[in-house]
């Protein structure tokens, strides 16, 4: 004997205003709560994906003219105009290192290195690049943490207003005394209409913070081999 699963029909025939407005106070509230959440999430999503765009196109930019250039001094004005790229972060920190220790030698009457870096020095550079390396990259993901949160969080809101709406159709069944569907139609409504909700802020933010995730795992592999690269030239000119 085959079962008949009878859904009411408002919330997939344009009726989910009519939904909306059958529901409880809880169940807006959890209503306006997801809402909320996805469109955070979809506004953090495009900022990330234009961050992400213009980051891509000064990195290649910032490395071709670093490599180019033969005097750190001279790519110096490159790196302020510059302030997206996580590269020019960790080239400032790294030149204005160097700096201070030369000016330090400069300061030490009887130095006649102080032109020249220690190796101690460089390992200074080296640390300070480091830090600049995660300090930058922090900047990137930025807000990237509240995707997570909504991955995270809108299933488990979107469930709690599902047991808030069947919880609301057994109470119209006692009051009413009757299990007809006219009775029960609008707690069911109220419960489908929250668990699609939650996944509907969900399923965008959880593909969104993957593909952040990825992104800035890939900006970091790119700011640590120009750290890297940076440390060799310090080596190789100021040693």
């Amino acid at each position: 004997m085959g079962v008949t699963l009878i859904l009411p029909t408002g919330l997939f025939s344009g009726g989910v205003w009519q939904i909306i407005g059958q529901s409880s106070a809880f169940g807006v509230i959890i209503y306006l709560i997801l809402v909320s959440f996805s469109l955070i999430s979809w506004g953090i999503m495009f900022n990330k994906w234009r961050t992400f765009k213009r980051v891509e196109a000064q990195n290649d930019t910032f490395i071709n003219f670093f490599r180019k250039s033969g005097r750190f001094s001279d790519i110096l004005s490159q790196a302020r105009a510059m302030q997206l790229t996580p590269l020019s972060g960790v080239f400032l920190s790294g030149y204005n290192e160097i700096k201070g220790l030369i000016d330090r030698k400069k300061a030490t009457p009887g130095d006649d290195t102080a032109q020249r870096l220690t190796n101690e020095d460089v390992e200074i550079v080296s640390m300070t690049l480091e830090r600049a390396t995660t300090e930058e990259i922090n900047k990137l993901e930025r807000y990237v943490i509240f995707l997570a949160t909504t991955a995270n969080a809108s299933p488990f809101l979107g469930l709690l207003g599902t047991v808030v709406g069947v919880m609301e159709s057994f109470w119209s069944i006692g009051e009413r005394g009757s299990a007809s569907l006219v009775v029960v139609a609008p707690g069911l409504a109220e419960a489908l209409l929250a668990t699609i909700v939650g996944l509907a802020a969900a399923i965008p933010a959880v593909i969104g913070y993957n593909w952040a995730t990825n992104k800035l795992k890939r900006q970091f592999d790119i700011a640590s081999n120009f750290a890297l690269e940076f440390q060799g030239r310090v080596k190789k000119d100021l040693t």
